[in-house]
């Protein structure tokens, strides 16, 4: 059964509805003034107090709140479709001007499901800036970029789960970008109005958040988003941002089964199970193809990264150092213990050094196979790529034409376009102006929800178009990990420039 390493470039035309269902749900705040109905209403606030807690100790910070701002015209649910926003008067009891702040955009979206701030329920939990409703218990970047006097803005966006009453999937890609997208032209079409530099705009993701944070980022003021926009009455503005922070991206679908075979094809499940070898070693195949289609070289000089070096480089570049710096920070007597039970790590002259199987074999395997275009549909992917009142279709070749058992069996005609506006390595490969030029990448090395090589292939990527990237993998961190969100706040304002 043939595989197709990667999706065709996108044609103008349509294949998604973003009004199918009407305007429903909550009416939250339009903030319009006078005759423009997405000018932002400066009053519209309320005072609120909040006490957070950051590396360097609690922070007491009082903040105006702009809570359910409605950011298009012609929304299809206001409950998804509204953003808050939280500026920082007071930090510790002294005054702050967040007026030429950067913007923190900290989406909370998880498992591509729908993210509300207009309610206390649902997938995108409270509606302040945080909270333990952040998908997965994964940490928010909001609370930390509030204490740090940047203007913070929660978007809300349509997810895969969202059915209107006729039975229309109207959340399913690439609602949930296109959403994002509309929330920064509110922005900028504010410029003047909503406080913070609308220019210095810096989002933030965990996850299916992450890989949109990306997605976000690689794709700015690309034309191929605009009828989308335009249906649903989004600003006419530029949805550019200044930079973009991604943690444990769950990106570049159509190729993540072939990825996931590559790195963890050998690994068993937690049960002790080995999976379907030959559907895996097809997969793994497939991976090396598309790898090499990438052109992608390593960072250092290593060269060209292809589905034989990358194990090397992950080593090397990522993973090596990441054990290097975890074992350095534990006090002499807990180094030694982990090394004790960790016998397969080398410790020598202060550096840790391993073979790529022995980690392998350390972290294990986490889904079955095909790990993202399941066979049965049954896969949250599947359920992304839905259309209509269907709510799953395959959206690889290879699954296809496996589940079908017709060799020349062809996905959906919409579904090429579709996969290449939610995936930033097709704008990686495909660059625009409006790209941003400034990346945070982060990754837990024991995340097993997708091969390490996606953050390998973003962060290089955007490295071989000339851009600033800071990236780095936390040992043994699972999926969500967040492990220095103060460095985070401190690398916002050096590349925005901004001292308070």
């Amino acid at each position: 059964m043939g595989l197709t390493a990667a999706a065709a470039a996108p044609a103008a035309g349509g294949g998604f509805s973003a009004s199918a269902a009407g305007a429903t749900g909550s009416t939250g705040s339009t903030g319009s003034t006078g005759s423009d109905p997405l000018a932002f209403d400066k009053d519209g606030y309320t005072t609120e107090t909040k006490t957070v807690s950051t590396g360097d100790g609690d922070r007491k910070v009082t903040y105006r709140l702009y809570k359910g701002v409605v950011y298009v015209a012609r929304p299809v649910d206001t409950k998804y479709q509204s953003l808050n926003v939280s500026v920082p008067v007071e930090i510790d009891g002294r005054a702050v001007d967040a007026t030429g702040a950067p913007i923190l955009l900290a989406n909370r979206i998880g498992g591509y499901l729908s993210s509300s701030v207009t309610s206390d329920s649902g997938p995108g939990g409270p509606g302040g800036p945080g909270g333990p409703g952040t998908p997965g218990g994964m940490v928010s970047n909001a609370d930390w970029g509030l204490a740090s006097g940047y203007v913070v803005v929660e978007p809300g966006a349509r997810g895969r789960d969202l059915v209107a009453p006729d039975g229309t999937y109207d959340g399913v890609a690439p609602a949930a970008i296109v959403d994002l997208k509309a929330a920064v032209r509110y922005l900028r079409h504010n410029q003047g109005r909503v406080p913070g530099d609308t220019d210095r705009i810096v989002s933030s993701g965990t996850s299916a958040g992450g890989a949109l944070s990306a997605l976000l980022g690689a794709s700015g003021d690309s034309p191929l988003y605009e009828p989308y926009l335009r249906e649903l009455g989004a600003a006419d503005a530029s949805d550019a941002i200044f930079a973009g922070g991604g943690w444990c991206p769950i990106a570049d679908l159509e190729h993540a089964d072939m990825a996931y075979e590559w790195m963890f094809g050998g690994s068993a499940l937690s049960s002790g199970e080995v999976v379907d070898q030959t559907v895996s070693k097809r997969l793994s195949t497939a991976f090396a193809d598309y790898q090499a289609s990438l052109r992608l070289r390593g960072k250092r000089g290593f060269g060209p990264l292809t589905a034989r070096t990358y194990a090397d480089y992950l080593l090397k570049t990522y993973l090596q150092p990441a054990a290097t710096r975890h074992l350095t920070a534990l006090p002499d007597a807990d180094r030694t213990a982990y090394l004790g039970k960790n016998a397969w790590i080398t410790w020598s002259g202060g550096v840790a050094a391993f073979a790529w199987e022995d980690f392998l074999a350390h972290v294990g395997r986490k889904k079955n196979v095909p790990a993202f275009d399941s066979f049965d549909l049954s896969a949250p992917e599947n359920n992304l790529f839905g259309f209509g009142t269907t709510k799953a279709r395959h959206f690889t070749p290879y699954s296809l034409r496996h589940t079908t058992g017709d060799d020349g069996a062809r996905l959906d005609r919409d579904l090429p376009r579709t996969l290449a506006l939610m995936n930033p390595m097709h704008f990686i490969r495909h660059p625009g102006p409006g790209r941003a030029r400034h990346w945070w990448l982060r990754v837990g090395t024991s995340d097993t929800d997708t091969s390490l090589t996606v953050l390998g292939n973003l962060a290089a990527g955007l490295e071989n178009l000339g851009d600033d990237v800071n990236a780095l993998m936390y040992w043994d961190a699972g999926h969500g990990a967040n492990q220095d969100p103060d460095a985070f706040m401190r690398w916002i304002g050096e590349v925005t420039g901004y001292r308070r």
